[in-house]
């Protein structure tokens, strides 16, 4: 009775992990709409050497196309332009994982190719509590500092017409990643 009383409570609290993910993007993916003309989610373009390349989320706004790759992380993360790997320390826990840069490196790259003509930004945004005590590395942002920054730019009325047929063709040449 015990043990089954324990994996009810265990299953439960699984699902509400998972609402709570759940809500958490769909509440990332609102405040991006916000700020933006358009944006695409979780979809995968031609990376140029006959392969595709996954993207997270590829933004319209008045400054170009910004592509970026969230890290939901908490606590201390130590990482540079030239580590490898970056750490992540609280109160309880240490662990490591890959500098993201890179990859956001080859995604950037792959959007260049696709859409020569259009600005493309991209940015490593962290929408948790992380921080980065020690210097902050290229292209990470918090994710409230760039939901702002956008939202300012948006208000100040700048068309992003020139950049609506790349845009059109970034939709067609991207098809929604199935993972």
């Amino acid at each position: 009775m015990l043990s089954a009383a324990i994996v009810l409570l265990v299953a439960l609290a699984a699902v509400l992990a998972l609402v709570i993910y759940r809500r958490r993007k769909a509440s990332l993916k609102a405040r991006l709409q916000g700020c933006c003309v358009a944006l695409l989610q979780d979809v995968l373009i031609p990376d140029g050497e006959e392969g595709e390349i996954h993207i997270e989320y590829a933004l319209l706004c008045p400054r170009g196309v910004v592509l970026l790759n969230l890290k939901n992380i908490a606590g201390n993360v130590f990482g540079s332009d030239t580590m490898e790997e970056w750490t992540v320390i609280t109160g309880k826990s240490r662990y490591t994982f890959i500098n993201p840069q890179q990859g956001l490196y080859d995604r950037l790259a792959a959007m260049r190719r696709m859409l020569p003509d259009v600005p493309v930004h991209g940015y490593i945004g962290f929408p948790g509590s992380a921080e980065f005590n020690k210097g902050t590395p290229s292209h990470v942002v918090m994710f409230d500092q760039l939901i702002s920054e956008l939202q300012e730019e948006s208000s100040k009325g700048e068309a992003v017409d020139a950049y609506w047929p790349a845009w059109e063709k970034l939709k067609a040449g991207a098809r929604l990643d199935a993972e």
